[in-house]
């Protein structure tokens, strides 16, 4: 009976020695795993910024040129260049996407008021600039759908089960998507 007893035992201590390795064999490739796709969505976000920093270096230009046209608005222009600074001073990814989004509305706001000016849209100067802005737009908006397909990528296995259960553990959080804000979803108001 002894011998039976300590069998069970042995058995039973082997099977919990097999369930920890399991468990810590699981941890290790999910921890990895997460790690990857961090990674992933820091780079997706530097690609973001390095395209922002371009769009914001263009913007004191393209401010200054129509200043010379339409100096009586002023109120567009400071929104711009505050919006720009705010822009600049953003420290993390959920700051800088606030002040993203706040630039791109006072840049269409700019815009709108551009199109009182025919002779600005004729300047060669404003053409190039608006083309360089325009280009750059699109390679934000490229850059902020790879960032957002990463962002999905880490927050759906984040958010999955059994990772849910030790993602927090292991210092792993969501991250926030690029949207669009409320604001920039409504066309401009132009008014002649």
């Amino acid at each position: 009976m002894k011998t039976t007893s300590i069998t069970l035992v042995g058995i039973f201590l082997i099977g919990i020695f097999i369930i920890i390795i399991i468990l810590g064999i699981y941890l290790i490739a999910l921890y990895n795993r997460l790690v990857r796709l961090r990674q992933i969505v820091r780079n997706a976000w530097s690609q973001i910024d390095v395209q922002l920093k371009r769009r914001h270096d263009l913007i004191p230009n393209l401010v200054e040129t129509v200043k010379g046209y339409a100096a009586h608005e002023r109120t567009v222009l400071e929104s711009v260049i505050e919006a720009r600074s705010k822009a600049t001073r953003a420290t993390t990814p959920a700051d800088a996407i606030k002040a993203e989004g706040e630039l791109s509305s006072a840049l269409a706001r700019l815009f709108a008021v551009v199109e009182s000016y025919p002779n600005l849209k004729a300047d060669q100067n404003f053409r190039m600039l608006q083309e360089e802005l325009t280009s750059t737009e699109n390679r934000v908006a490229f850059a902020r759908q790879a960032y957002n397909d990463s962002v999905l990528q880490l927050n759906t296995e984040v958010q999955s089960f059994p990772a849910v259960l030790f993602a927090k553990m292991l210092g792993f959080n969501q991250e926030p998507f690029f949207e669009t804000p409320a604001e920039q979803k409504e066309p401009p108001k132009v008014q002649f």
